[in-house]
């Protein structure tokens, strides 16, 4: 598994398919009212221009933070660097192709990666993924990832042809910076944590999924279960929320 965490929900275009061949993961309800939901809050569609444009900078932040606006295309591990996972639940192999190799054809319109670290904790880095998506998608993928955190609770995992599986314990997490929805926020928030191994060499990473119009923001911290991921920081979840919505007023 790389360090370094893919955006977390690209992989999930992929998903309707999934549900279709997987009895025990059905849309439902929730599918529904994410539907409404994106009625509601429907943003414009943004450019790639546009989303690179709306990513939060240092200044929004009030000091104290580094703000890298990476180069496009390099938000993940170059091609072939590291060998895509396949769940024994295919209903979970989202999670894995979230956070690793996954299908290069489930991708967003548009995407924008940065990284953020704090002067008081320059070690501990933020990652956020901005993926724009057509109008109503985002909604939908979020209500998919919703599934996903239902039915996903502890699976394995191994690269086809090698020996070993690894297990991953993944859950539903509360989220601190959860001022949803307001004017100035997301309209949905998502939060989780993915174990993916065991003992103290397990790595543990942290997620919150802020949908924001038609654009789904993935803010992502890595750690071990020794230390485990911490929370993404509030302020910098806040600020990215605002610019996004900003741009597609």
């Amino acid at each position: 598994m790389p360090l370094c965490p893919r955006p977390l929900l690209p992989a999930l275009l992929a998903l309707p398919l999934l549900l279709a061949g997987c009895a025990t993961v059905r849309p439902g309800p929730a599918g529904d009212a994410a539907g409404a939901s994106a009625t509601a809050s429907a943003g414009r569609v943004l450019t790639a221009a546009e989303l690179r444009a709306a990513a939060v900078t240092a200044a929004d932040l009030g000091g104290g933070y580094t703000v890298s606006l990476l180069p496009a295309g390099q938000g993940g591990p170059p091609a072939g660097a590291v060998q895509r996972r396949v769940s024994d639940v295919p209903a979970c192999q989202p999670v894995l192709d979230a956070i690793g190799p996954g299908d290069p054809a489930a991708a967003p319109a548009a995407e924008s990666d940065l990284t953020l670290t704090r002067t008081a904790a320059p070690r501990t880095a933020l990652y956020v993924g901005l993926l724009g998506y057509p109008a109503g998608r985002a909604a939908a993928l979020q209500s998919m990832l919703d599934q996903v955190l239902a039915q996903c609770a502890s699976f394995t995992s191994g690269v086809p042809g090698v020996p070993g599986r690894t297990h991953h314990q993944l859950a539903r997490a509360e989220q601190p910076s959860g001022d949803t929805p307001t004017d100035g926020g997301a309209d949905a928030l998502t939060g989780f944590t993915l174990l993916s191994g065991d003992g103290a060499g397990a790595l543990s990473q942290r997620a919150e999924v802020a949908r924001v119009g038609t654009v789904l923001a993935v803010f992502s911290t890595v750690g071990t279960a020794k230390e485990p991921a911490g929370a993404p920081d509030p302020a910098a979840v806040r600020a990215q929320t605002r610019r996004l919505r900003a741009a597609q007023g």
